[in-house]
């Protein structure tokens, strides 16, 4: 009975002294962190994602994150100011480093890598959720140990600090914001699964979650974010049902182009460039770019036609505004060759003209009368 409470104690014990020591503001953990920060901001201003996700594995914060969690757990709020100290210094140098090769660089815009970390939503907090989660089972199974990277991976924690910095260094404090929501997501995502996991994990960690006020405070912030994570969520959501009725609706042309019933016009005098939907007008506006070599073509009468074709699909009536651009074909005219085979010698095989015997009728004969 003695030994059955004495080694989970122990136990407890043992991970305590683990967890200190991944909240330790060392040499590795400062040196790692500039690494990572370095490579993350050069990933991000060549904007590759393969570097930025080297800059992933790089980076250390999880240590001291899943050490905050293990503090929230057991109400340890001299280890959590421990663990919160070394992400706060980690942090701060990496937005200042970022801030200060942004200035320097002097890029006049950001890529796709950066603008992609500026508006985080549901997903990315189900993310964390999960990553923080198997970075805890990683501790507590020496065996998982190898998920650890893939976890880094999955769940950014220095790229949205580095795009912050970045944006910063540029003034653009709205879009700065979004980069650290994305950070605070991750950071409570990690917090909060890696609190889940331990009490799934171990019953006596159960019972330190039952009794810890921290844990109720971080489920609380959490549940903070849902309100700017559901809102951007939906607006995602939003964008796509407009990116699938784009789709649609372009498909529907092109293929009223190919048809003989109801076409814009002739297929070879008419190619659709460009479709853009006014979503802002009621109803929303289709303007379609058409190239054309007839300027004539499309006429009322079809664009009409082919509008009425595109409400009769879709759930919502749109009007449709086609934009010409005439095409003019500009060469001199000149006489065609008096010896049409020496021009034809000068074709690939694959390209000479197909040359038919000629057939000469038989000759005829007058008849006479006499």
């Amino acid at each position: 009975m003695k030994s059955s409470v004495v080694e989970p104690l122990k136990r407890l014990e043992e991970l305590h002294r683990s967890y200190r020591r991944d909240a330790a503001l060392d040499e590795v953990f400062i040196v790692l962190t500039i690494g990572a920060s370095l490579i993350a901001t050069f990933g991000l201003l060549a904007n590759s994602a393969a570097v930025v996700i080297g800059a992933m594995v790089v980076a250390p914060w999880i240590m001291p994150i899943r050490s905050g969690a293990f503090a929230i757990l057991l109400g340890d709020a001299r280890l959590l100011s421990r663990a919160l100290r070394t992400l706060f210094i980690g942090v701060l140098t990496t937005t200042v480093m970022a801030a200060l090769l942004g200035s320097s660089v002097g890029l006049p815009q950001f890529g796709s890598e950066v603008a992609a970390r500026t508006a985080p939503n549901l997903l990315d907090l189900g993310i964390a959720l999960v990553a923080g989660g198997l970075a805890t089972y990683a501790k507590l199974r020496s065996d998982a140990v190898s998920s650890l990277a893939g976890t880094a991976i999955a769940v950014a924690l220095v790229p949205p600090i580095c795009v912050m910095g970045l944006l910063i260094s540029h003034q653009r404090w709205s879009l700065a914001s979004g980069a650290g929501l994305l950070f605070a997501t991750n950071l409570m995502g990690i917090l909060t699964g890696g609190l889940v996991l331990m009490a799934w994990k171990d019953p006596v960690l159960r019972q330190q979650l039952r009794r810890s006020h921290l844990s109720a405070a971080n489920f609380a912030l959490t549940g903070l974010l849902l309100i700017p994570l559901g809102s951007s969520f939906i607006n995602l959501l939003g964008r796509a049902r407009q990116d699938n009725t784009r789709d649609a609706i372009r498909s529907t042309i092109l293929s009223f182009l190919r048809r003989e019933t109801l076409t814009f016009g002739d297929q070879q005098n008419v190619d659709l460039e460009q479709l853009d939907i006014d979503w802002g007008r009621n109803p929303p506006v289709i303007r379609a770019l058409v190239r054309v070599t007839d300027p004539r073509l499309p006429t009322f009468k079809q664009v009409s036609a082919v509008q009425d074709e595109i409400n009769k699909r879709q759930s919502l009536r749109f009007q449709l505004v086609v934009q010409r651009t005439a095409v003019d074909v500009v060469g001199p005219e000149e006489a065609p060759n008096e010896n049409n085979s020496s021009a034809s010698n000068l074709l690939p095989s694959d390209q000479q003209p197909d040359v038919l015997p000629q057939l000469t009728a038989p000759p005829t004969l007058d008849k006479t009368t006499d």
